[in-house]
């Protein structure tokens, strides 16, 4: 099959001799069928990760690139098409060069247990351990808000982000509104960076994010929404942001910001990026009640 493939890219190729080869044996049809599917998984999971991302509107270009030239060996146009090959040639090594952030995201999601753990339900404790974090976040991100004190709140996800984590104070705490909000404290030593969140424990605090320098991001936009902004973009971090001046609550992710989101917006934001959420165990679904008749007692 792979030899058909490699004919079926070339001028050389022959419709007949492909299907008369497809078709004569079984095993011929099944290792077909399997290589079709291998590579419609490995396209939808690669339109995935570049939805929303500046490779997006580089890949649509791209595929025009790809008709024209497929076009130009259709009508035998050879200047052209020797043109337009070579830049294919050369064009994938450039985007190796400079999309070497997003292609070492996408390989990093690859080598991570995370999602096959939780998709056959293996991390139920988890879950309802990182649900219960997520309403102590949202308890400490509006009592932020309302002071108007500003604060960065990383969460880390499948990509491991020790590199950020070193730039920091060590903390290694259970999750508390209470100690959120005293290390985001103006004038105290730990307020200035970024408090990561990693494995349901407060890993550190006073961590440096590397800053996103797109120019189409907002001038408005201070050093800690750049910064959440920043480290979406290289890892799939999840970062929440209070802003000082506004008291906004803000959640970054894949490189955008969502900005203004009320209480009840931000826990279901969370919950539906850090929680496979289509499993809905017992143990799970009891966690859940629990924290709402919680919710709707405070709400009283």
């Amino acid at each position: 099959m792979g030899e058909n493939t490699a004919n079926f890219l070339s001028e050389d190729f022959n419709f007949s001799d492909f299907f008369n080869n497809l078709f004569s044996s079984p095993l011929n049809i099944i290792t077909s069928v399997v290589d079709v599917v291998i590579v419609c998984l490995i396209a939808y999971k690669a339109f995935k990760l570049v939805k929303n991302t500046r490779v997006w509107q580089l890949a649509k270009g791209l595929l025009f690139l790809i008709i024209i030239t497929l076009i130009s060996r259709a009508f035998h146009l050879t200047i052209l098409n020797t043109l337009l090959s070579s830049v294919m040639n050369y064009g994938i090594i450039l985007l190796f060069v400079l999309f070497q952030p997003e292609l070492r995201r996408g390989l990093e999601q690859l080598g991570t247990t995370n999602r096959l753990t939780r998709i056959f339900g293996i991390n139920e404790d988890i879950n309802v351990k990182t649900k219960e974090n997520i309403y102590r976040i949202a308890i400490a991100a509006v009592e932020l808000s309302k002071v108007k004190k500003g604060a960065l709140m990383v969460i880390e996800r499948d990509i491991k982000i020790q590199d950020v984590i070193a730039t920091g104070i060590a903390i290694d705490a259970e999750i508390s509104p209470q100690l959120l909000v005293n290390i985001f404290e103006p004038n105290t030593p730990l307020h200035d960076g970024a408090v990561i969140i990693k494995d349901n424990r407060i890993a550190a605090a006073s961590c440096m994010l590397p800053l996103a320098d797109d120019k189409d991001i907002a001038r408005e936009l201070g050093t800690r929404h750049r910064a959440a902004i920043g480290i979406s973009k290289e890892s799939d971090a999840i970062v929440v942001v209070v802003s000082e001046e506004t008291g906004r609550i803000s959640i970054a992710k894949d490189g955008t910001l969502i900005a203004d989101v009320k209480e009840d917006v931000l826990k279901k934001i969370l919950i539906k990026n850090l929680i496979n959420e289509p499993i809905r165990t017992p143990k799970l679904k009891k966690a859940e009640d629990v924290l709402k008749e919680r919710e709707e007692k405070e709400e009283v």
